[in-house]
């Protein structure tokens, strides 16, 4: 039976960068720090700048396929969990350790005309799965799984020969889970919520290059809204009822800016900005088909205020070829969307440095293969007393999330 989805689990989970987006998305990306906007090649040029396509002077096909394992340690909680002035219990706790398996797959046309091409990706953009066995977190987040499938067609169209354009749509699925679990505390409400939606939205690009070594670019992936409707199981004191609801949360729009420069077509530098655009998300509202139980009106169907803020990252990124090998490394300073004031236990994001590293390997003029690593490390969370509207005091720390990504390229 379909359920509805809480998507407080969308809009506050997140995976390596705030929020719960996943923006790299490709060898390249992966090793770089997603810093990788500017100077793309290749397959993944499709997703990252599909303007750039245009510029690529090979007649070939390109295509890149390859997947990611994300570790997600734990997060750890000491503290307790407040529900009023004088009502407040100890809620030490650990998540559970994730592993995640996120795979993508990149394609780039032949030209159809002198300044047309075309071509699509496949990939995981973000999701989390975050679990709690601690009583106090299962009350709020048992189980947070959240996946995120995109597809993208897009064409670009070369100006000039120092100025092109690219775009096109964003086909979205989007599925997940929320189960919270409160039997173990002072407060016996559950609920178990599943679903799933398909959205649509656009991204543009466009990229200039004042000589053959110097790109600059600019890249939007626009604001999804996502509309869920289904059903949700509540349950108070072990006696459940389903109801009819509906909910609606955006996918918040990024914009990218981004220059590069290459010298003596070995060794590229490029910076990143990138700016998302949050603050779209400012309260998460339940509606139902019914009246639910008195008792869990106030947890399940009063509306949550978020507040969340545009976010800004900054990456750098640096790519050296020497015959058969490309070494890469990246750098980024990535911001939480999360106010301290509305953080819960979905999602105890920070502030991360974000380190990468990665190495391809030219096995011959149509293949090429690669391994990339990447370290989310983000910084430890205290709240203090009356600094968080859910009762959370104590102190977040570890989580964060490690990658690896294998790749195999191809030109045909």
């Amino acid at each position: 039976m379909k359920k509805i989805i809480t998507f407080s689990l969308m809009a506050t989970t997140g995976m390596l960068a705030g929020g719960y987006k996943v923006p790299e998305q490709s060898l390249n990306s992966m090793a770089l720090g997603a810093a990788y906007v500017a100077h793309t090649q290749g397959a993944d040029t499709a997703y990252f700048n599909p303007a750039n396509m245009a510029f690529i002077e090979d007649s070939h096909q390109f295509m890149e396929a390859g997947i990611t394992l994300a570790n997600l340690p734990s997060n750890t909680y000491h503290g307790v969990q407040a529900f009023s002035a004088t009502e407040a219990y100890p809620a030490n706790g650990e998540s559970e350790e994730e592993n995640l398996f996120l795979p993508y797959l990149h394609y780039v046309s032949q030209p159809l005309s002198n300044n047309l091409r075309w071509g699509a990706s496949l990939t995981v953009p973000g999701g989390l799965t975050k679990e709690w066995e601690s009583p106090y977190q299962k009350l709020f987040a048992e189980e947070f799984t959240l996946k995120i499938l995109e597809f993208n067609p897009v064409l670009s169209y070369k100006v000039n020969d120092q100025f092109a354009l690219g775009g096109g749509a964003r086909i979205i699925y989007s599925e997940g889970k929320v189960y919270s679990d409160g039997d173990q505390t002072t407060k016996p409400i559950k609920r178990e919520m599943e679903g799933d939606t398909l959205e649509y939205g656009y991204n543009l690009a466009l990229s200039y290059r004042p000589d053959p070594s110097i790109t600059m670019a600019l890249t939007y992936r626009s604001n999804i809204d996502l509309n869920e409707e289904g059903d949700a199981n509540l349950y108070i004191g072990g006696a459940g009822q389903q109801f009819g609801a509906d909910v609606t949360v955006p996918l918040p729009a990024a914009l990218n800016l981004a220059i590069s420069k290459t010298w003596m077509d070995r060794f590229t530098l490029e910076f990143n900005y990138e700016r998302t655009y949050w603050s779209e998300y400012k309260v998460l509202d339940f509606n139902y088909a019914s009246p639910i139980q008195p008792l869990l009106v106030e947890p399940f169907d009063d509306p949550k205020p978020k507040h969340w803020n545009d976010t800004d990252t900054f990456r750098i990124g640096a790519t050296f070829e020497t015959g058969q090998l490309t070494y890469m490394l990246g750098f980024a300073i990535d911001e939480t969307p999360v106010p301290k004031e509305y953080l819960n236990y979905e999602l105890p994001d920070s502030d991360a440095k974000i380190y990468s590293a990665g190495v391809r390997y030219q096995a011959s003029e149509q293949l090429a293969y690669g391994l990339a690593l990447l370290h989310d490390e983000k910084e430890s969370i205290t709240l203090d007393p009356q600094e968080n509207v859910n009762g959370i005091i104590g102190e977040f720390t570890d989580g964060g999330a490690n990658l690896l990504t294998a790749s195999v390229s191809y030109r045909f």
